[in-house]
């Protein structure tokens, strides 16, 4: 499948809302959508990345990074969080994610973000090189319990900061609530 990665624009923002809705289904769908659409306009959230995958013109994923920072305060280093990726469940196991991933951290990379973090499934994001970031020396916002902790990953695109910074990952507003961080 020929696959388009590209940036997401306004007339997109429905059809991404209901790629989420679709992927995360009926129980978490509507959260997941409205974590997307109050992410789009946090002002904390910001530089974001927004990324659609197309093909045929139809969109069939799309991720999303913002802004973080590390406390205590590292002003030289930049941090994004990953979150939320959805892939249409018609066409999930096909490489649409890992599309979206590697290009995400691709331009992330080329703007020169340091550090990546995400919470999710490690079995997945481990194939695009992220690691468990607690035993790393990077706390998730709120802690993660015992039974997750290898779900709070990290990705290093500036080689040497890893080993040489810690600290505990400050969110956007709209990603700094509880719940977003509970299993």
């Amino acid at each position: 499948m020929y696959l388009k990665i590209r940036h997401s624009t306004a007339a997109d923002r429905l059809t991404i809302s209901g790629i989420h809705a679709n992927a995360f289904g009926e129980e978490q769908g509507q959260e997941i959508v409205e974590l997307v659409n109050d992410l789009f306009v946090d002002k904390t959230a910001k530089p974001l990345l927004s990324l659609v995958a197309e093909t045929n013109a139809r969109l069939l994923g799309h991720i999303l990074f913002t802004a973080a920072q590390l406390q205590p305060k590292h002003q030289e280093t930049s941090v994004r969080i990953l979150a939320p990726l959805a892939v249409l469940s018609d066409v999930q196991g096909e490489g649409v994610g890992g599309a979206l991933i590697k290009e995400g951290l691709k331009q992330l990379t080329a703007s020169r973000v340091d550090l990546v973090f995400v919470l999710g499934y490690p079995g997945y994001y481990s194939k695009f090189g992220f690691q468990t970031a607690g035993i790393l020396g990077f706390e998730a916002p709120y802690a993660i319990p015992t039974e997750h902790e290898d779900a709070w990953m990290v990705q290093e695109l500036k080689p040497g900061v890893i080993g040489n910074i810690v600290g505990r990952v400050q969110c956007s507003e709209t990603l700094n609530q509880p719940h977003h961080w509970q299993e």
